[in-house]
């Protein structure tokens, strides 16, 4: 049987489909995250209306912010994929090839970020993510608060999460602007 070695070249490219596998999965989970926490906010209001409990809606902030944490580490790590396919893998290949800095591999990864929609669109995406996992819990907990009948450990645990959201939106605009 002949022996077989495998370069140095194969070796960047079977990494870059198992970065590129591993950030096509976390693309879809990603996204698939709005739709869960849109379907949770759904049947959170619907629960809480059909009982007639305001303090139902407690439940909100915590799940939104569990899944707005989930799709924002999960965006994360898919910018960091298209960045060390930018500016490492790609960069090892082009030399392996001996382009002597003529050859730009992974062209995709770069040419896209240069479109000139780029930064409205992040900024509308921000503004969606904002809202998903934060202005409509926060607005859970402004229903809770105007219904005036809480106990005091409720009204703790409200502003707490109010707290927490707050982080959360705070961490989804700093993510945002270092993309």
């Amino acid at each position: 049987m002949p022996e077989q070695d495998v370069t140095v070249g194969q070796l960047l490219l079977a990494e870059y489909e198992s970065v590129k596998g591993e950030q096509k999965a976390r693309i879809g989970f990603r996204d698939n995250l709005l739709y869960v926490t849109l379907a949770v906010v759904a049947a959170v209001i619907a629960a809480t209306a059909q009982a007639k409990q305001p303090s139902m809606l407690l439940a909100l902030p915590p799940v939104c912010v569990v899944l707005g944490w989930t799709y924002l580490v999960n965006d994360e790590k898919i910018s960091a994929i298209g960045l060390y396919v930018r500016d490492d893998l790609g960069p090892r290949l082009a030399e392996l090839a001996g382009s002597g800095g003529g050859f730009t591999t992974f062209g995709w990864e770069a040419y896209h970020r240069r479109d000139t929609r780029r930064r409205s669109r992040k900024a509308v995406q921000t503004v969606i993510d904002l809202t998903a996992f934060c202005v409509v819990p926060l607005a859970a907990l402004i229903v809770f608060w105007s219904n005036g009948d809480a106990g005091g450990l409720l009204i703790g645990l409200s502003v707490l999460e109010a707290l927490v959201l707050a982080g959360l939106g705070s961490q989804i605009v700093r993510y945002a602007k270092a993309a």
